[in-house]
């Protein structure tokens, strides 16, 4: 388990994460797999923030976990291409340019 507590204009709260894991019991190595994966989850969320603006979408209910999927697939696609681009230029190349979005689509193992 981690906890993390936090403070902000008066308020204060504590959460508390549970982990499940076939790792070893050891203290370091557990940390270190912890921080791994927020570091990853947290790289993600700001690649799609960046590129699809995400964070700025007023979706609700299945229509947001919906679009949040396509973004995610979209993103894989752009991340494929080995096109010396901005995620965000790749992005807006594939909706003027109708070849390299078919391009983008056919990429394999995405």
């Amino acid at each position: 388990a981690s906890r993390r507590k936090e403070t902000g204009e008066g308020e204060f709260s504590t959460e508390v994460r549970y982990y499940i894991s076939s790792l070893p019991l050891d203290a370091k190595l557990i940390a270190e797999s912890v921080r791994t994966h927020w570091s990853i989850e947290n790289n993600l969320h700001w690649q799609l923030d960046v590129t699809f603006r995400e964070d700025n979408t007023r979706k609700t209910n299945n229509a947001a976990q919906n679009v949040s999927v396509m973004c995610k697939m979209a993103l894989s696609l752009l991340k494929k291409d080995t096109k010396k681009a901005s995620m965000v230029a790749k992005r807006k190349i594939a909706g003027w340019d109708e070849e390299y979005l078919a391009r983008l689509l056919k990429t394999e193992n995405f």
